[in-house]
């Protein structure tokens, strides 16, 4: 039987008018449904087109959020400034987030393209928001409570509620202390009386303690020079005059030497010492530019139970600078220190601890210094004496990370257990190496230094309080660093005395856990009011917020 696309349209004449007709009703039927079909290929091969090209963006894109990942993680710091890489971390950020926000937009593109119900966005799992910020409440209910369905129309219930936070800001808050002080009088006896005035760092000032502290941070702690502040306080619509800003902080620094100086016996009262130094610029304005001056750093021991730091600002670099520092001043009070003195090989730290001198003096190494030179060999990935030796490295510090939380004898024992036979291999290993290298060479010094300050590097197998490495110092220091690209320079001694006093006791602070605004603010409101007998409260390894 012939099918109806293939009926002739002759065959038609013979049938009747009622069957012609339907014929032609399903022919027409057919032309148009073959139609539909043709629109629809035309529309699948369009969006099949849409969703390759989607693909291919979605493709690119995950191509660079993987060579994103690569750089942030592969990037070596060696190989940029702090300053280049804090923008490098920041940039990468922005586009990993830029990405990710194009990756979910076409992801939903595709999905509504191929009819497909788009899946919930996933909850992010982020730590939660402190509880001690204040929360506006925002309540959100439906413009009715009545059922809407079809016949209903009751009242609905309440069962529950979902609870989202965001966190929000407000700029920086300038507020005044009004203090009135009310006259009293006898008219009989003529007497007048009136409450003293509340004491503050600077007398007949404009600033208090709120604000001096904040500017100390500003300058100390975030680095922002003060015509910076005042830019940023003129933004409030408060004109703060840089000098002003300048001048509190001077008054500020004055105010806490002496707290400064108990802090110092308080870290010279530990047996084990770090001790290191880093350069700053110091202005010369006969000259017409910057001469080099040091910062020095000294830190009770990074196994101590209550941590500190202390800075002193020094024109030089000599010897005689951790001398006087140590030795203290009989006319002070201050008695000469003896301990162990944990640093690096630098050569003025011999005078210091010199024997002959300061029998009761111990010099300690830094582990990370030899096994920097080892790593300097790996740059070009062709030594193999620097690869064995950090990997012998790697392994005494696993060992020292495991006995971080040990008491002093306990650290001792496992040491002798642990560790001690790992440097002895390492001992071993590179007196061998050294019989096979070149004199001269650099893989000579670096197995030189080793073993020629093997008593210092491994003095810590024979002390359970003495620190692996500097390192917890190097980390005390940073900030120095990272302030001397702000500030670019110490404007004369003066104010380099100044700036180690104060961020002696906010580093301290820190370490101690404190925030530093809230210590440095409360120790200057409490100051004035203190007798001396009083001051080793506001020290920051024994300060506590005053009660409200």
């Amino acid at each position: 039987m012939l099918g109806m696309r293939g009926l002739p349209p002759n065959n038609l004449q013979g049938l009747s008018p009622e069957v012609a007709a339907f014929i032609t009703q399903l022919q027409q039927q057919l032309q148009d449904q073959a139609q539909q079909l043709a629109q629809r290929d035309a529309l699948l091969q369009r969006k099949d087109r849409e969703i390759a090209l989607g693909e291919a963006k979605i493709d690119k894109i995950n191509f660079e959020l993987a060579r994103l990942k690569r750089w942030t993680y592969g990037a070596k710091s060696e190989a940029m400034n702090a300053d280049q890489r804090r923008l490098f971390e920041e940039t990468l950020a922005e586009d990993e987030a830029a990405l990710q926000a194009q990756l979910e937009q076409l992801r939903r593109e595709a999905q509504a393209a191929a009819g497909t119900k788009p899946r919930a966005p996933r909850k992010p799992r982020r730590q939660a928001l402190p509880q001690h910020l204040r929360r506006l409440e925002h309540r959100h209910e439906p413009d009715s409570t009545d059922c809407q369905e079809q016949g209903c129309g009751r009242p609905m219930k309440r069962i529950g509620e979902d609870v989202t936070e965001r966190l929000d800001i407000v700029p920086a808050e300038f507020f005044v202390h009004r203090h009135i002080y009310g006259k009293w009088t006898c008219r009989h006896c003529q007497v007048l009386k009136q409450a003293p005035s509340v004491p503050e760092i600077v007398e007949g000032g404009i600033a208090a303690s709120g604000l001096l502290a904040h500017t100390a941070i500003s300058r100390f702690v975030d680095h922002l020079p003060y015509y910076r502040q005042e830019s940023i306080n003129a933004r409030s619509g408060v004109h703060t005059p840089r000098s002003t800003l300048a001048a509190g902080t001077g008054q500020v620094g004055a105010a806490l030497e002496p707290l400064y100086e108990l802090h110092k016996r308080f870290i010279l009262d530990c047996r084990v010492v770090h001790a290191d130094e880093t350069p700053v610029a110091l202005l010369d304005p006969g000259a017409g530019k910057t001469r080099r001056a040091y910062m020095w750093a000294y830190a009770r021991s990074w196994h101590d139970a209550v941590p500190g730091v202390i800075y002193q600002f020094c024109p030089g670099r000599g010897a005689q600078y951790p001398l006087a520092f140590l030795n203290g001043d009989d006319r002070l009070g201050e008695r000469r220190w003896s301990g162990t003195l944990l640093t690096d090989r630098y050569s003025a730290y011999d005078t210091v601890v010199d024997p002959q001198h300061y029998p009761g003096r111990i010099s300690a190494a830094c582990a990370a210094h030899a096994r920097r030179n080892f790593e300097e060999l790996t740059k070009d990935g062709t030594s193999p004496v620097g690869l064995d030796a950090l990997r012998r490295f790697a392994r005494i510090y696993q060992v020292e990370g495991e006995l971080k939380d040990l008491s002093d004898d306990e650290r001792l024992a496992q040491r002798q257990r642990l560790a001690k036979p790992l440097w002895n291999e390492l001992r071993q290993w590179l007196e061998l190496e050294r019989r096979l290298v070149a004199d001269g060479s650099a893989t000579a010094k670096a197995i030189n230094y080793t073993l020629g300050h093997w008593s210092a590097l491994t003095l810590h197998l024979e002390d359970g309080a003495v620190a692996l490495d500097n390192n917890h110092l190097e980390r005390q220091i940073k900030p120095w660093a990272m302030g001397r690209k702000a500030w670019q320079f110490v404007g004369s001694e003066l104010a380099g005395q100044r700036a180690a006093i104060i961020m002696t006791l906010v580093q301290s602070a820190r370490m101690n856990g404190h925030e530093p605004w809230a210590y440095l603010r409360d120790v200057l409101q409490r100051l004035p009011t203190l007798r001396n007998s009083q001051l080793e409260e506001l020290l920051p390894h024994r300060w506590k917020p005053a009660q409200a």
